[in-house]
């Protein structure tokens, strides 16, 4: 035990290049790919049309699909399918991109979590705790009610309401200062407001299919993605994990206090408003594609914090793979608990969560002063 904690204590400058690896990270790293690809399988091989978990690899590792830039490039940026097998054809067309947007989403709300349980050293914060997946999921509601023709511009536009509820929560919190009660209960608050609002504008929704693309939204859903949410939500993706990563640094330093960073010459609050809006760029990538998923952002950084520490360059690679398997194994059973009828992904991670979060409640000895 003591020479892990000597482990976990020591700088990456000051155990090599790769000294910040250890084998908690590489259990977690290796166990999440593990998770991905067997719920993956499981995913792919059930529906209309079963396989078995033999055929389904053999599908999904088809050299005919793997190794053809006619596939990918149809897929990535459009265009026409070439010839291939049914088997090919259901899995890579159908099913696996559902298993790809739910990996994508997970490892966004993962990332996004982390960064806010930083951001404002609470970490019982999180983009839903924190009003930031409601703003987002109200700007998208928007787009597709009443701005209809912005649709290509999800991900931008989710990004600026959710930054907008996110300001909205600094402002009511702040009193000299924040406090982690503060921060939840204004969260909460803008939470409340902005659900109101996106619940009033399916009164101004005439199309029928509309309104139950909203409700899909609302709930949290990966029901109908195909490869057009892959290729929305991947290169915000990883436009956001490579600046949460790069930013590993700053997120420590952002941990040991405001007074303690100030000293070692960080622009606080620069700094702070600058990484919140890498995680509301990252949760809202995940909401542009799936809708409000609860939760994944306030369990799956403190599960990882949990297993390899609070130094935030490993942190942040745990999470890169963690959430993606909490939320592809969410989806398989949300699409296969009551099969035939699915239930949205939202409402499996959101019984997940929820007692979660209360346990987190109860863990904290000081909560601080509201």
């Amino acid at each position: 035990m003591a020479s892990d904690n000597r482990t976990r204590g020591r700088t990456p400058a000051e155990s090599g290049r790769f000294g910040w690896i250890d084998g908690s990270l590489a259990t977690v790293v290796l166990g999440s790919v593990a998770v991905v690809v067997v719920a993956g399988l499981v995913q792919v091989s059930f529906g209309t049309y079963s396989m078995t978990l033999v055929e389904a690899w053999h599908a999904v590792s088809d050299p005919a699909v793997l190794f053809d830039p006619r596939v990918w490039q149809a897929y990535l940026l459009g265009g026409e399918l070439p010839e291939m097998s049914k088997q090919s054809l259901i899995v890579w067309n159908i099913r696996l991109p559902r298993v790809i947007v739910a990996a994508l989403v997970g490892t966004n709300l993962a990332v996004s979590g982390a960064i806010f349980q930083a951001v404002t050293r609470n970490e019982l914060a999180s983009p839903y705790v924190l009003g930031v997946s409601s703003g987002a999921g109200l700007a998208v509601l928007l787009t597709l009610v009443v701005f209809s023709g912005l649709a290509p511009f999800l991900p931008i536009l989710a990004s600026l309401g959710g930054a907008t509820a996110f300001l909205l929560v600094y402002l009511i919190a702040w009193k000299g200062g924040t406090s982690p009660v503060r921060l939840v209960l204004a969260g909460v608050i803008v939470s409340t407001v902005f659900w109101s609002l996106q619940r009033g504008l399916f009164y101004l929704a005439d199309d029928l299919g509309v309104v139950q693309s909203a409700i899909a939204w609302t709930t949290g859903s990966l029901t109908g993605v195909d490869w057009e949410q892959v290729r929305i939500a991947l290169p915000w993706t990883a436009f956001s994990v490579a600046l949460a990563l790069a930013s590993a640094r700053q997120l420590n330093v952002l941990l040991l206090g405001e007074r303690t960073a100030k000293s070692l010459g960080m622009s606080v609050e620069k700094v702070r408003f600058a990484l919140a809006g890498v995680a509301v760029l990252a949760a809202s990538a995940a909401i542009s594609v799936a809708g409000i998923v609860s939760f994944v952002g306030l369990v799956v950084p403190h599960m990882v914090r949990t297993l390899v520490g609070s130094d935030y360059k490993r942190l942040m690679v745990g999470c890169v793979f963690a959430g993606p398997a909490l939320v592809v194994v969410a989806d398989v059973g949300a699409r296969l608990a009551l099969a035939p009828t699915q239930i949205p992904v939202g409402v499996v991670t959101g019984l997940v969560g929820g007692p979660y979060f209360l346990y987190l409640m109860r863990k904290q000895q000081d909560m601080g002063e509201v």
